[in-house]
């Protein structure tokens, strides 16, 4: 199924699909990112530096803002994980205007931790947006 784009002021957009489960497409996306703990090691002895070791890998939440869902199985989604949250291959791509796939990222074990909306104020033409923050295990390397 094509999603059709949102009103968007920018070139760009980002859709998620999930399996199953049809979502929408957002102006922004926040979190695709990850980093090393680092840890540190002073070399008996030898003070004139000190060693950085890489630790664990850290991903943050993703964080989709200014979005249009289209149908309430997000909302099903969410509700699912107040038991056992049920655990998702997300999908996040940047598309241009004309729909063509820029970009596209995969995260494993992925399930819904905050969804808000939709927001519009009622005496402003704007469109209804929603938020969505999702939490993973990771990003899945091709």
């Amino acid at each position: 199924m094509t999603l059709a784009p949102i009103k968007v002021i920018s070139d760009h957009y980002f859709t998620v699909s999930v399996p199953g489960i049809t979502i929408g497409a957002f102006n922004e996306c926040h979190g695709l990112s990850m980093e090393y703990d680092v840890f540190e090691w002073a070399e008996g002895g030898n003070n004139e530096f000190v060693h950085h070791l890489p630790g664990r890998v850290r991903y943050p939440y993703l964080v989709l803002n200014a979005g249009l869902v289209e149908n309430d199985a997000l909302q099903k989604w969410f509700k699912s994980t107040g038991g056992t949250p049920e655990l998702k291959e997300v999908t996040i791509e940047l598309k241009t205007q004309d729909q063509t796939a820029k970009r596209s990222w995969v995260f494993a074990d992925a399930y819904p931790i905050h969804w808000s909306g939709p927001t519009i104020a009622a005496h402003g033409g704007g469109l209804a947006t929603e938020s969505l923050h999702i939490v993973h295990a990771g990003l899945k390397m091709g």
